[in-house]
């Protein structure tokens, strides 16, 4: 059986069904293929432990897709605050304060009510798939892999497993960072992984819902605290990640939920509330990869399947909504000037767009990275002065606040010479 489409859609994860629904909302026929079914939010369970840092500007997206009231209809936290310090002993540690050099990004400074929301991906995912299934021009095929793509001089497709063909004028791949849709299209990647590993815990803490989510630097890795909802009973729900080398994660993986709960409350930093309850916890490497290209002849990438970057300021699904929102505005533009949907100038308009900020914000996070995993003392004095230079001027901590919450569109002007000093920049 074969079906007529504008586009077909891989992947119905976050990037992906924001896309459909975008397009979907535009009057093109778009087909989300997906090899899972549609998320279920219950509000009797336990959250997610998988979350996200959405910005400002992935909320003004959502809102302009219409999904962000069905999203808060659920559950998402609200964080007016921003905090990062550096945690690594010196040897005046016992000297002089122990954030002598904290760094906080408050709300209030910039004329916002916050900086963000801390929401489960399987709500922002539900109510993405919800929206794009009441749309009569897209159509949902869950549960299906694709096996084959078609990607032609005058026409691409692609067929499931069971036998389904789609065809259509452009296939978008947005099914992840192991995109099956990127290797049927022949596209390369560049690859990097990290030595450390992140943990994700899932756990209750005494006391109301927090409005900060901070990150303490430790030499191993930064170990953040993200809040999340009202759990009743005087007790709240809170995501930790917990950066570390594959060892020690194994290590503490290992451990009953009591010993592992002595471990976390011995090392993070103080602030972190009393712990009562730990639910789930979950490992996984981190990698920085990006596709050689976004554009193969009738196939584009977006997303994870595109770039995966360093999850270390949250910032991975806000450039995949990113992705999404440049990518339907250039085929709105096509479809507008009367042309092929995959005509190159199109598509290379969005890669010429979206590359270079994508680069710009893996580059960043691998500063900080570099910046703050190690011992290294001159290295340990540059970062303490940059969190003291940025705790001392409002100014150019405003403008790192803007950018993340996607306010502004450029990297603050230090940061950027730094990105494009490093190793590596012209290659990624």
């Amino acid at each position: 059986m074969t079906q007529a489409f504008d586009i077909v859609i891989v992947g119905a994860g976050m990037v992906g069904a924001a896309l459909a629904t975008g397009l979907g909302r535009s009057g093109f026929r778009v087909a989300l293929v997906d090899r899972g079914s549609a998320p279920v939010f219950d509000a009797s369970l336990s959250p997610d432990i998988r979350v996200s840092a959405l910005s400002a500007g992935s909320e003004r997206y959502l809102s302009e897709l219409g999904v962000w009231p069905d999203i808060l209809a659920m559950r998402a936290t609200p964080y007016a605050r921003l905090a990062v310090w550096d945690e690594t002993p010196h040897p005046l540690s016992n000297l002089l304060p122990r954030k002598i050099a904290d760094v906080v990004f408050d709300a209030s400074n910039l004329s916002a009510r916050h900086l963000g929301h801390i929401v489960e991906n399987r709500i922002t995912q539900q109510a993405l798939w919800n929206c794009a299934a009441s749309l009569p021009t897209v159509s949902l095929f869950p549960d299906k892999a694709v096996t084959s793509l078609d990607n032609g001089d005058d026409h691409a497709g692609v067929t499931l497993e069971d036998g389904t063909d789609l065809t259509c004028q452009l296939v978008v791949g947005a099914d992840g960072a192991a995109s099956g849709v990127r290797d049927l299209a022949g596209i390369g990647i560049t690859r990097d992984q990290y030595q450390q590993q992140a943990m994700v815990i899932s756990v209750r803490y005494q006391g109301p819902v927090e409005d900060i989510t901070w990150q303490g630097f430790y030499p191993s890795g930064p170990r953040a605290f993200l809040p999340l909802h009202s759990a009743g009973n005087g007790e709240s729900w809170a995501s930790l990640v917990w950066y570390d080398s594959p060892e020690e994660l194994a290590r503490l993986k290992s451990l009953d939920n009591s010993a592992l709960m002595a471990e976390i409350q011995n090392a993070f930093p103080p602030e972190l509330p009393l712990l009562t309850h730990i639910d789930a916890r979950a490992s996984f490497p981190i990698v920085r990869q990006h596709a050689n290209t976004y554009v193969n002849n009738r196939v584009v990438l977006a997303g994870d399947a595109a770039h995966t970057i360093n999850p270390l300021a949250g910032q991975g699904v806000n450039l995949g909504f990113q992705d999404a929102r440049c990518l339907q505005s250039v085929i709105r533009e096509a479809k507008r000037a009367g042309c092929d949907l995959a005509g190159p100038a199109w598509l290379v308009k969005y890669e010429q767009q979206r590359r270079p900020a994508n680069r710009r914000m893996m580059l960043a996070m691998d500063v900080f990275y570099h910046l703050f995993s190690n011992r290294t003392p001159p290295l340990h004095l540059l970062r303490n002065l940059g969190l003291g230079a940025a705790k001392a001027m409002p100014f150019a901590r405003n403008r790192v606040a803007k950018y993340a919450m996607g306010i502004d569109d450029e990297l603050p002007l230090v940061i950027r010479q730094l990105t494009e000093r490093l190793p590596g920049f012209k290659q990624l």
